[in-house]
């Protein structure tokens, strides 16, 4: 059995070694002549699956190890009867850490002794948006949830939905959506340039979407104006080339990386290898656990004298400061002397390697059971 793969798929041989030949690839680059003797291919969210690269192939089974679809053609892989598995919430954690990190930085930058002074729309309700829904809840946010599809199937449900109006009024705006353009509630270019011009200075926008939800054009020319919004972007229209006039205007600028946690990498392995195991009926006997090594880092420790903020700070920013991976970006993407494709794809494929915060240990040591409680809500576990 052949398996041919993108080359950047975490855990590649672990999971699938025992299953077939692995023939890895160049995913953005992947071309028919590459897959037409394959019977499994698995990819990343930079291969268009479609009949252009699948028809006359042997390939059944088709897997991504991303949480997105919106680069596979699913009417195609239906109609050709291929077996189709994704990875929907696999780096769920990653990425709301991510936007828990810039939270906690937008606080700082505004002044703020409480971070849940800052009021949070959200956009989008699915894997992501809900769980960073459920964090910020608890952590006594003021959220505002916009997701119309799901409102529309949960009428009971416990969130209080709200229209995108209601969401883009708080102080930041966060996007969670997947990519779509069709359907009753399409997403590209969700937020417009009529909705960008209504941002104001006091509002911080977060895209770790998918680039085209946010029309960056009309973004661009809304940051040269009076009044302009903070912006962090993830994600950008025409990646792997964004728009290098677009990043030098953002707050935070980093390459598609918000999911990339370790954790969130080796969790979609695992998905699509329990899937493949099902479709061939096999055993699925290995899990994301076995793969993940000791952390760099495996524990903080707090004494009585640290605020609450204080500590929350130093702990996210230990484990991941999204500064960081804007600073190597704008160095390699605006100062360097090659900006096109291959730097962006490069800073994907050579990403340092990033922990999720479960595994680190919280000691502390005469601090407050409610700042145990803060810690464990945002993902932390407790050293007792």
């Amino acid at each position: 059995m052949i398996i041919v793969a993108d080359e950047n798929i975490p855990a590649l041989d672990a999971f699938f070694e025992d299953i077939g030949t692995i023939h890895r690839v160049s995913g953005r680059h992947l071309k028919s002549e590459q897959v037409k003797d394959a019977d499994i291919l698995l990819v990343r969210s930079v291969t268009k699956v479609n009949r252009e690269l699948l028809e006359g192939s042997r390939v059944r089974f088709v897997g991504t190890t991303t949480i997105g679809t919106d680069h596979i053609d699913l009417d195609y892989l239906e109609q050709a009867g291929i077996r189709f598995v994704s990875a929907p919430g696999c780096n769920a954690s990653s990425v709301v850490e991510y936007v828990l990190s810039v939270l906690s930085l937008a606080a700082e930058s505004r002044g703020l002794k409480d971070w849940s002074d800052l009021s949070v729309g959200i956009v989008g309700a699915g894997n992501v948006g809900g769980e960073l829904a459920r964090r910020l809840d608890r952590l006594d946010f003021t959220i505002k949830v916009c997701d119309p599809p799901r409102e529309a199937q949960e009428a009971d449900s416990d969130i209080g939905f709200c229209s995108l109006e209601e969401a883009l009024s708080c102080d930041v705006v966060t996007l969670h959506t997947p990519l779509t353009r069709q359907g009753d509630h399409p997403t590209w270019h969700l937020l417009d340039s009529q909705r960008i011009a209504a941002l104001t200075a006091d509002q911080l926008l977060i895209n770790t979407s998918r680039g085209g939800v946010v029309d960056n054009a009309a973004l661009k020319q809304r940051l040269l104006e009076r009044n302009a919004p903070q912006v962090v972007l993830d994600v950008w229209e025409g990646e792997p080339n964004p728009d290098r006039d677009l990043m030098g205007l953002t707050w935070l600028a980093t390459p598609h990386i918000a999911g990339y946690s370790l954790e969130g990498k080796v969790q979609g392995t695992e998905m699509v290898y329990t899937g493949l195991c099902q479709f061939l009926g096999l055993p699925a006997r290995k899990k994301a656990g076995q793969y993940l090594p000791e952390p760099a880092m495996n524990k903080l420790a707090f004494t009585r004298q640290a605020t609450e903020m204080d500590a929350i700070s130093l702990a996210l920013r230990a484990c991941y400061d999204p500064r960081r991976d804007d600073m190597v970006m704008r160095r390699a993407m605006l100062n360097g002397e090659n900006r096109e494709g291959p730097v962006f794809d490069g800073l994907r494929k050579n990403y340092p390697v990033r922990r999720e915060f479960s595994a680190v240990k919280i000691q502390l040591k005469g601090a407050s059971k409610s700042l145990g409680d803060v810690f464990t809500t945002l993902g932390f576990k407790l050293k007792t």
